[in-house]
């Protein structure tokens, strides 16, 4: 039983805690356009005190622009239909007949044609060498440059030669 109660006691200090760092943390910094025009100093670095005030261009955090590409009126907001953007162009690639349906035929209009480019017999199956052709390339990540390690000269020394 003490065991019980002990486990309960513990799941109350994970949630008091986790309520306790939840209340610490800062708020999130505004985007980039709410950012009014007082927070940028007057001159930049290395300008004229006289030159007009040119601010610096910040760095977008990767969900900015990923946020920015789907909000296509730039009002701030994603819509469903700003989400679902992308898969409607993608459906309508692969509905050739434009009728808003898709058949098994246009789904799989891009397997079909690789098989029939690798069945090179065109015998109606691959065989394991014409199956091999159908594998996705993956690009090669390039290796670090390293130079060879070269062997120590102490280890040859101490050799002798049986001829």
């Amino acid at each position: 039983m003490w065991r019980y109660l002990a486990g309960a006691a513990a799941g109350v200090l994970l949630v008091v805690a986790g309520m306790t760092l939840q209340a610490m943390r800062s708020p999130p910094a505004p985007r980039l356009a709410a950012m009014p025009a007082t927070d940028i100093p007057a001159t930049a670095p290395g300008a004229q005190a006289s030159d007009p005030a040119v601010p610096e261009a910040l760095p977008a955090t990767r969900e900015q622009k990923r946020f920015d590409r789907y909000d296509k009126d730039r009002n701030g907001s994603i819509t469903r239909d700003e989400y679902l953007m992308a898969r409607h162009k993608a459906f309508a690639k692969l509905d050739v007949d434009g009728n808003g349906t898709l058949s098994f035929d246009e789904w799989a209009a891009k397997a079909e044609a690789k098989f029939a480019s690798a069945d090179k017999d065109k015998s109606g199956a691959m065989n394991a060498a014409e199956f091999a052709t159908t594998a996705v390339k993956r690009k090669a990540r390039p290796r670090p440059k390293c130079a060879p390690e070269k062997a120590p000269a102490a280890a040859d020394e101490g050799r002798e030669d049986d001829s």
